[in-house]
């Protein structure tokens, strides 16, 4: 199987949906992975931090086992002034590139902006006539973008869809710590012991002792 995970930013990929896509690997799909957002100079960003950037990406990817890193360079947290049909191309293109069976997404409900903007391009990228290789669409919940979302009913995360990760959540937080000032000590929403809060708690949900959830938002079967 070929599966594909977004993210907005990078880390989104490892809280969103870090156990499961180590479960994939394990089980020996193929992997691919779509950077929306970068960093560079011309945006403001020191080159030091560009490179430690770079480095962590591609460690992070290693750790992973990705076939292919696709970045696609867009502004952090601009996206939702990025002109629409840009975004849904360049992920278009992505996606006939790889030609994936399954992607993960953000949830379009979270409340950065980035989030939103990139999960409404790769639904509309992702439409069967252009994509009918797809056959199934899960958006996954990101710590400090899913929970912090206003409670309004368009915006809640429902999910129903659950991945046993107890075996890869450990994995999963050694990754997330690859990515200097990403994480703090609780109750920051990105600590080791948020991390494990929120899969002990999708665990009891679903029988098992950790868990990641999603809402599968198309399945074609």
């Amino acid at each position: 199987m070929r599966v594909l995970v977004i993210s907005p930013h990078p880390d989104d990929e490892t809280l969103g949906c870090g156990g499961t896509l180590l479960k994939h690997a394990d089980r020996g799909d193929e992997l691919y992975w779509v950077i929306v957002t970068g960093m560079s100079v011309e945006a403001g960003f020191e080159m030091e931090r560009v490179k430690r950037r770079d480095a962590e990406i591609t460690a992070v990817s290693k750790a992973y086992g990705f076939r292919e890193s696709i970045k696609l360079g867009f502004p952090a947290a601009g996206l939702d002034m990025v002109p629409r049909a840009g975004l849904i191309r360049r992920l278009s293109e992505a996606f006939s590139a790889v030609k994936p069976e399954a992607i993960y997404l953000p949830h379009p409900g979270d409340i950065h902006s980035d989030h939103r903007a990139a999960s409404e391009a790769a639904l509309s990228a992702a439409k069967a006539f252009r994509c009918p290789w797809i056959k199934k669409i899960s958006a996954f919940e990101t710590l400090s973008e899913t929970e912090f979302a206003p409670p309004l009913a368009e915006r809640a995360f429902l999910p129903n869809s659950f991945s046993d990760v107890t075996g890869s959540l450990e994995r999963k937080i050694e990754i997330m710590e690859t990515y200097a000032g990403e994480t703090a000590e609780h109750p920051f929403p990105r600590s080791r012991d948020s991390i494990r809060a929120l899969a002990a708690l999708r665990g009891a949900t679903a029988g098992v002792k950790y868990a990641e959830a999603f809402m599968v938002l198309k399945e074609v079967w």
